[in-house]
């Protein structure tokens, strides 16, 4: 076991960490989720990471006397998930905290769904639409549009809504409460499946057919605010977005997100205008992109020439060269109503997509671009305090 936590196993022996209080402590406070995850991880690695539905029964379906056998049997690999979990928080905590006296905030990411393949849909099956084997009944995607005719088939296992319901949402306020401990402001992803959520049969080759389901709605967010208190939290909702989907960011209060590359998308008819600069409302964040999409670079590359020349138009620009339109781009958004702008790196640095960070759907060369300390120049802070100036978005 730990092949590839050799070095990290060899620290944890060499620990004495039970003899550690704040590691104690952070076992005590963190035990309700900890516990679980820690278990999880020691038993996927006892049976070679293959999926917990494909785990003897008894510990699959969580009986007493397995979960005690298997506890007992594995402990010293418990304890150093929970030690890994603890020396995260420990760094991430001093990081924070760093970033935060700088006047740096930190915004996170929580997604609507967790995989099936994971401690919380093991340890709580109850809380996902699962039959009593604990197999789906039905998973997450989107439907066929014009970005794709089979639709999104994510496979992540539906909420049984009406038990968070029941129990007054505990899980996601716990969730949320521990995401407002690591994060400045909380970016929520497809805030649209709260309304409604793309509900396809478990089994199905594609998404296309699935169908839609109503979500908590605003409630689970008044839950949210009644238990924790008033948090800034970004609301994901991007996509194809319906007059419910933006009653409910505006009930909520959560800005809301616009992606300028979105604009000038011709296969997109229905909700383009959204994406326009002008049509901003003060009340949210805007990109030129996100993690998930295109350098802005990148992305005027590969769009048509009818809509290069859609973007030039809306800029009354046909005279800057190309290698520098990146930098009007960035303008564009600057000077929009939004209250937040957010402009990755990427593309304050006019490069292409080599340097993407994430590519959807796909796995294996994501997340991997570095920037170095010598790219990070005195031009290229001089170039984002002029832009960031020019347009009053400047913080003292």
């Amino acid at each position: 076991m730990f092949v590839e936590f050799e070095l990290l196993y060899k620290a944890y022996q060499r620990s004495w960490i039970t003899e550690n209080h704040d590691y104690q402590h952070f076992v005590r406070k963190n035990k309700w989720w900890l516990t679980d995850y820690a278990l999880f991880m020691a038993i996927k690695e006892q049976y070679d990471n293959v999926p917990w539905d494909q785990w003897p029964e008894d510990i699959r379906l969580r009986k007493d006397s397995a979960m005690e056998e298997y506890y007992k049997e594995l402990y010293p690999y418990v304890e150093f998930h929970q030690y890994m979990q603890f020396k995260f928080y420990e760094q991430w905590s001093a990081l924070k905290s760093y970033a935060n006296q700088k006047g740096i905030r930190l915004i996170g990411d929580t997604p609507i769904y967790v995989a099936m393949d994971s401690a919380d849909t093991w340890a709580h099956p109850e809380l996902f639409q699962l039959d009593e084997k604990n197999v789906p009944l039905a998973v997450a995607g989107c439907p066929p549009d014009g970005f794709s005719a089979d639709g999104q088939l994510w496979g992540n296992p539906l909420y049984r809504w009406e038990y968070h319901k029941e129990t007054n949402y505990e899980w996601w306020i716990s969730r949320l409460a521990y995401c407002f401990q690591l994060y400045d402001v909380l970016r929520i992803d497809h805030f649209r499946g709260f309304d409604e959520y793309y509900s396809i049969p478990y089994g199905a080759d594609t998404a296309a057919g699935g169908h839609w389901e109503k979500g908590p709605g605003i409630e689970l967010f008044q839950c949210m605010e009644q238990h924790l208190g008033l948090h800034e939290v970004i609301a994901e909702d991007l996509g194809y977005v319906t007059d419910s989907v933006r009653w409910l960011v505006r009930e909520s209060g959560f800005p809301g997100m616009k992606v300028l590359e979105f604009a000038f998308d011709s296969r997109d008819t229905g909700s383009a205008n959204d994406y326009l600069p002008h049509n901003y409302v003060e009340n949210c964040v805007a990109y030129t992109g996100t993690h998930d999409n295109e350098t802005i670079v990148g992305w005027f590359d590969s769009i048509t020439e009818e809509e290069r020349q859609a973007a030039r138009d809306y800029m009354c620009d046909q005279y800057t060269p190309k290698d520098q339109l990146y930098l009007s781009f960035i303008s564009l958004v600057m000077r929009s109503h939004a209250k937040t702008c957010i402009i990755p790196l990427q593309d304050y640095m006019g490069l292409d997509n080599t340097c993407r960070i994430n590519k959807p759907s796909t796995v294996g060369n994501n997340w991997k671009w570095r920037v170095t300390k010598e790219e990070l120049s005195e031009e290229l802070k001089e170039k984002i305090r002029t832009i960031t100036k020019r347009y009053g978005r400047m913080n003292g």
